[in-house]
């Protein structure tokens, strides 16, 4: 009797429905599937827009929490985990944020990244025994991912990271999911079914997808890790990296290139100083001191020494 009520809930579920438009999928051409695809997704950046209230109170949350020293945990199982891995790991390189920062509590753990664990997703205490190893403060803010909305690994972890104090959000792709009713502010993003009957590694994921990046991205402009639309906090660790941090202070500054190459040297690859010593006509101490007294933001540390001038 069981097994039946679970077959009915998740048939109930948008995600499990089958999409009418794809009924006839088998029989397509190439183009007229990959058309069909496009045009469902489509689909998928008006349906985010929708949500885009609820991501702001999740977004300017996470920037208070970063900014009082807490962390931000995404925690999912299957394709929802794999999208935290993905997004978390871009940020030291892009944002240069310490790697506990952004990080990410997978079922099955690294390992599914590559090869699915899919029965781990079912253990709900897993979820919460896999947060609590990462020493959970009241300062941190968890993300409970799950297309479905009923996943129990992440709904265990959200459960526990209540239990600490911590601010809670969920992101699923249904309507009254079971997941929002353990989250501070739940996302729910509903996107409509899949052309691929049940499978939500396609609309559901590029809807979580781009609220991730919209999430981690707002999140670090509001922290001050952007100067105009340009990465400023980069870590130049590679050949490439280093070549946009010179074209980074060009843009910005108006310099020449060995101008740029220079000051980046005295920095140590570090753009934002680089940025206040060229416009504000500071050494590279001042120019640390002064991002140090403005928490990091360029903008307000060229200001700074502006005012002293007026």
């Amino acid at each position: 009797m069981r097994e039946n009520h679970t077959h009915m809930e998740l048939s109930n579920l948008t995600t499990e429905q089958r999409n009418k438009n794809s009924m006839n999928l088998d029989q397509l051409s190439t183009f007229e599937i990959l058309h069909l695809i496009n045009e469902e997704d489509k689909k998928v950046a008006s349906a985010v827009d929708l949500v885009l209230p609820k991501v702001e109170v999740a977004a300017e949350r996470i920037v208070k929490a970063l900014s009082d020293g807490g962390r931000l945990f995404y925690v999912g199982a299957g394709t929802s985990g794999r999208l935290g891995v993905m997004d978390a790991s871009e940020c030291p390189p892009t944002f240069m944020t310490p790697k506990d920062m952004v990080q990410t509590v997978m079922a099955g753990g690294q390992d599914a990244f590559f090869q699915a664990a899919e029965g781990t997703e079912d253990n709900e205490a897993q979820g919460e025994a896999d947060l609590a190893l990462r020493n959970l403060k009241k300062e941190d803010v968890v993300i409970g991912i799950t297309a479905s909305g009923r996943t129990p690994y992440p709904i265990g972890a959200l459960k526990y990271a209540r239990e600490r104090g911590a601010y809670t959000i969920s992101l699923s792709c249904n309507k009254d999911s079971v997941i929002s009713k353990f989250a501070d502010c739940e996302i729910e993003v509903v996107v409509g079914p899949e052309v691929l009957t049940g499978s939500t590694r396609m609309k559901a994921a590029t809807a979580h997808k781009m609220i991730l990046n919209m999430i981690s991205t707002t999140t670090m402009v509001k922290l001050g890790k952007v100067y105009e639309n340009l990465m400023v906090d980069v870590h130049a660790s590679n050949y490439k990296l280093r070549e946009r941090a010179k074209q980074n202070i060009i843009e910005i500054t108006d310099v020449s290139y060995d101008v740029a190459e220079e000051v980046l040297k005295q920095t140590n690859h570090e753009v934002k100083p680089a940025i206040v010593m060229i416009k504000a006509g500071v050494t590279y101490k001042e120019a640390k001191d002064a991002l140090a007294k403005c928490n990091g933001y360029a903008r307000k540390a060229i200001d700074s020494f502006h005012n002293l001038l007026d």
